[in-house]
């Protein structure tokens, strides 16, 4: 296997204000979101993290984005550390969370181009690659529409396409088919098996069952910042469903609890 993705022992923790407290329900002023994570994921393969809302999916791919830094621990992506080489990691990677959103004022077509300036993409190569990109999830009808006028399954598509813009080699996608109608979140879901069976590498992260099923070669499970399973699909499951084996797991590292 060609090893692109290495985390090694990453750890983040934050400082909790009065307000996420009482949404966390706790006294505690100290919260570990992701504790001493390690996986790797290799060239021309879906790799997902799978766990609950507040397990720690979000900060894991934030820092493997080097939106964060890890309090400790280091991971490399195609040999770049994400902590001593920032940079260079941001030019192997397309990422796109729900959380970075596109400015309202702009539009798909102008967007795609200021990123693709920014990325250093030759013009001639950024044309053709817009083209191709912008009428694959339909937004050549809509290019010149600010991103404010677009409906949700279009915004997120021109994210997606934005995100893509320099052909990196390592995508970073956080909950991809969140929110989104049946038919977008199918768009999303082949573009993803393409780009894996056009070798690239791929990290999402997801609750739902179905779609680590659909797409994930291997998979790692997330509770509470830990990584408790990480193999191929067929291992984590052990002759269950997907669904069936991760309650069994949560519930015999909560006592039960649901």
């Amino acid at each position: 296997m060609d090893e692109i993705i290495r985390v090694e022992g990453i750890s983040k923790t934050f400082t909790l204000s009065k307000k996420q407290q009482k949404i966390e329900r706790t006294n505690l002023r100290r919260k570990v979101a992701v504790d001493n994570l390690t996986f790797t994921a290799n060239r021309g393969e879906i790799f997902g993290l799978l766990g609950p809302n507040g397990a720690g999916k979000t900060t894991t791919l934030r820092m493997l984005a080097t939106l964060i830094k890890p309090d400790s621990g280091d991971a490399l992506l195609n040999g770049y550390s994400v902590v001593n080489q920032p940079e260079e990691v941001r030019g192997q990677i397309g990422f796109l969370t729900s959380e970075l959103k596109l400015e309202d004022f702009f539009t798909p077509n102008y967007l795609f181009d200021f990123f693709a300036k920014l990325h250093g993409v030759d013009s001639e190569v950024a044309t053709r690659r817009k083209k191709t990109l912008f009428e694959r999830f339909g937004i050549d009808k809509f290019a010149e529409v600010k991103v404010q006028n677009l409906s949700t399954g279009m915004k997120q598509k021109a994210s997606i396409v934005i995100s893509l813009v320099h052909d990196p080699d390592i995508i970073i996608f956080d909950e991809p088919t969140n929110g989104l109608d049946v038919l977008t979140a199918r768009t999303v879901t082949d573009y993803l098996t393409e780009l894996r069976d056009a070798g690239k590498t791929i990290i999402l992260s997801t609750h739902i069952f179905s779609l680590v099923e659909k797409l994930c070669d291997r998979v790692g499970v997330i509770i509470d910042g830990r990584l408790t399973h990480c193999d191929t699909l067929s291992a984590v499951c052990d002759g269950m469903t997907l669904e069936d084996r991760f309650f069994e797991i949560y519930k015999s590292l909560k006592g039960g609890e649901e």
